[in-house]
């Protein structure tokens, strides 16, 4: 008989990277890249983390979304569409139950991340997106992850939860 744990990353699912955002700063605009590497306890190469180049104790290495919920945020916030380069996540990915996957490692391209909670949405939300784009957010805003293992990651590579060890 499965267990939760087993019933939690089914060995088939795999999800897809549509999109790779990052930002030089906090404040600075973020912008989509074709490509990143990811810097094990650091965060992805062309992000701010990355450019720092300090190990990075934060769970928020790495931020990720989920596509499917970009519709919901954008209906919930009463606006046409949200780009994810105004939602600051890192990696957007297609596919895959993020939510499902907290402290699952994922093989995302050649690097390897960890996930480790939910990524709160910030008020900077209702700057990008517009009013209410923060509570419309909350409970959709992604996953904060770690990297275990560097490597590039490309748009369209493939992610897939790891087996638990």
């Amino acid at each position: 008989m499965k267990t939760i744990r087993d019933l939690n990353a089914p060995p088939h699912v795999e999800g897809r990277i549509e999109a790779i955002v990052v930002r030089g700063h906090p404040r600075a605009p973020a912008r989509r890249v074709e490509a990143t590497q990811a810097l094990a306890g650091i965060g992805l190469a062309d992000d701010r983390l990355g450019q720092r180049g300090e190990a990075e104790l934060s769970t928020r290495q790495v931020t990720l979304i989920q596509l499917e919920h970009l519709p919901v945020i954008a209906r919930l916030a009463r606006v046409a569409e949200v780009d994810p380069v105004t939602l600051r996540r890192n990696l957007v990915v297609s596919g895959i139950n993020l939510l499902a996957l907290k402290n699952a490692k994922l093989q995302v391209g050649d690097a390897v991340l960890q996930i480790v909670g939910p990524c709160a949405p910030c008020s900077r939300m209702e700057e990008e997106v517009g009013p209410g784009a923060y509570a419309a957010m909350r409970g959709h805003g992604g996953m904060t992850a770690r990297i275990l293992t560097g490597g590039a990651i490309r748009l369209g590579d493939v992610v897939r939860a790891l087996p638990p060890a």
